[in-house]
């Protein structure tokens, strides 16, 4: 596995800490703003289904290293516009506007989340997708897309970093996540993962229209490190030679399809497919889709490459392939009513990618040196073509009708119950609330007549004061009569005694004073002192009684 990566690796990863050329940033400063806003207004919607394509320029090879004073770029990249340019000699050159521009010092990850991951999304979300590299032998198609990254982690490619995307989103027991890992070899479709295997049937779904594989091997996926064991063994089945290109040049085109099916939960209490089966198997609602992540081999000329024998026919197959490819892309950018999909087994599989339903990334690799013009002006020229290939994208859904019918009856059933249920409560509050209109009109009708009582008692209460106080003012009148009466009898009484009394008191004096007469002056005196004190007293008597 280590030695079918190490030409694509050491033209990669020795990128990692580099930049691009002083020569090139003089390039780009000198760049006119009226090319910049030409490039930015290129610039298609991300979200449509147009092929998005992006370009990724290889680091200089050993051998292009130590001849580096013989060495002449063909290329200028201006990665912000998103911009290459050509460049058949030092006076003229062509511009292209790509989706994506990476130079030879863009990471594994950068280019995983600028190509891939939009395409794992939407399958994640039940779309099928396709991220597929193209380019010459041994300008990184291999590296990029699947590199394990054993021994760092940084240097994983595309099939690695999108399984791991999607075994994130997905549930473990409600999920499902299988691979098959496939190569095209002489026009024959062999299983990788079950060598003795080497003659899959393409086939067409009638119900879905999608193609199939039939009898390929399906590995069920829980993890990571299984699905680097799965991959491990598909490289180590897939054919591959040294040629002058390339120390290991791929002689297939390596397949992984990706099967992800998905049960779709209600997010709302009251949708039908909230109703709870108790089955998960039963879901009625499900979405299936498919991505396809495929290394092509890499186009070549023959008298670069240098092969004979059984590389040849190898190479011819490769090529025949792929110029069935851009037979197909050109009709469809073209807008041909014929597409050639049936000329090649590469071309029916891809049927979906370039003109059909999934959302297809491209993911051209060229060489910087000008001794490659040929085919590095070739793979621009295919993936301008592809940007003008449109997708229709579309979910694929899945309705089980027997499930989804037993659904609908229990959901009836449910309903129905509701309803009578419902009427049941309609019947008794009815009923609670007739017995509650007449306990208010019974009390309404005691509060009238509460009402009428208490005005009853407040007048009479008033005729019962107004008959008090004139009782109270005759009986005042009567006790005040009676008073007088005993008061003027009392006085009587003491007048009659007082005049007795004044009589006896006269009687007194005058004896008194006969015996005065009688005896000596000084006791006329004292007689005198005594009738005057005696009068004084009585004067003061009456006064009292007459008070009284």
């Amino acid at each position: 596995m280590r030695s079918s990566q190490r030409s694509d690796r050491r033209t990669l990863s020795s990128a990692a800490g580099g930049g691009a050329s002083s020569g090139k940033k003089s390039a780009i400063s000198r760049l006119s703003m009226t090319d910049a806003t030409r490039a930015l207004t290129e610039e298609d919607d991300p979200d449509s289904g147009r092929v998005r394509v992006a370009v990724r320029v290889r680091p200089k090879n050993d051998e292009e290293i130590s001849h580096d004073s013989e060495f002449i770029d063909c290329l200028e990249l201006q990665p912000e516009l998103r911009r290459l340019k050509l460049k058949k000699n030092n006076w003229s050159s062509e511009s292209y506007i790509f989706d994506e521009v990476f130079t030879e010092s863009a990471s594994q990850k950068r280019v995983y989340e600028a190509v891939a991951k939009p395409v794992v999304e939407c399958v994640i979300s039940g779309y099928n997708g396709t991220v597929m590299a193209y380019g010459q032998t041994g300008t990184g198609k291999t590296y990029t897309i699947g590199s394990l990254g054993k021994d760092n982690s940084s240097e994983r490619g595309i099939m690695v970093r999108a399984l791991e995307d999607v075994l994130t989103e997905t549930s473990a027991g409600v999920d499902t996540l299988s691979v098959s890992y496939l190569q095209l070899y002489l026009e024959s479709i062999q299983d990788l993962l079950a060598p003795d295997k080497n003659n899959i049937v393409l086939t067409k779904d009638t119900k879905s229209g999608e193609v199939c594989l039939l009898g390929a091997t399906v590995v069920e996926i829980r993890d990571i490190d299984q699905f680097l064991e799965v991959l491990q063994i598909g490289e180590g089945n897939r054919h591959a030679a040294n040629t002058k290109m390339n120390a290991r040049s791929s002689r297939s085109h390596a397949i992984l399809v990706v099967h992800i099916q998905r049960s779709l939960k209600a997010k709302d209490e009251n949708d039908f497919l909230a109703v709870d089966m108790n089955k998960a198997e039963e879901s009625s609602h499900n979405i299936k889709s498919k991505l396809l992540i495929i290394d092509l081999a890499g186009s070549e000329r023959i008298d670069e490459s240098g092969v004979d024998g059984q590389m040849l026919e190898e190479a011819k197959f490769i090529n025949l392939s792929l110029n069935s490819l851009g037979k197909c892309i050109n009709a469809l950018a073209e807008n041909c009513p014929h597409i050639p999909t049936r000329d090649s087994k590469l071309t029916r599989l891809l049927s979906d990618s370039f003109g059909g339903t999934a959302r297809t990334s491209l993911l051209i690799t060229v060489s910087p040196s000008a001794s490659h013009y040929s085919q590095t002006s070739s793979t621009v020229m295919f993936g301008q073509r592809a940007m003008k290939v449109m997708n229709l994208l579309k979910l694929k859904e899945e309705h089980n009708s027997e499930s989804k019918y037993r659904k609908l009856e229990y959901q009836r059933d449910h309903l129905i119950s509701q309803v009578e249920r419902q009427d049941k409560d309609k019947v008794q509050l009815e009923r609670r609330l007739h017995e509650r209109e007449t306990i208010l009109a019974a009390v309404e009708r005691k509060l009238l007549e509460a009402e009428k009582k208490l005005t009853e008692a407040t007048k009479k209460t008033s005729a019962v004061s107004e008959k008090k106080v004139e009782v109270m003012k005759t009986l005042v009148g009567k006790e005040q009569k009676s008073l007088g009466a005993d008061v003027e009898k009392r006085l009587a009484e003491l007048l009659e005694l007082a005049s007795k009394k004044l009589s006896e008191a006269t009687k007194d004096i005058e004896l008194l004073a006969e015996w005065q007469n009688h005896h000596s002056p000084a006791s006329n005196g004292r007689a005198k002192f005594l009738a005057t004190w005696f009068a004084f007293t009585l004067i003061t008597l009456f006064s009292l009684l007459f008070i009284l």
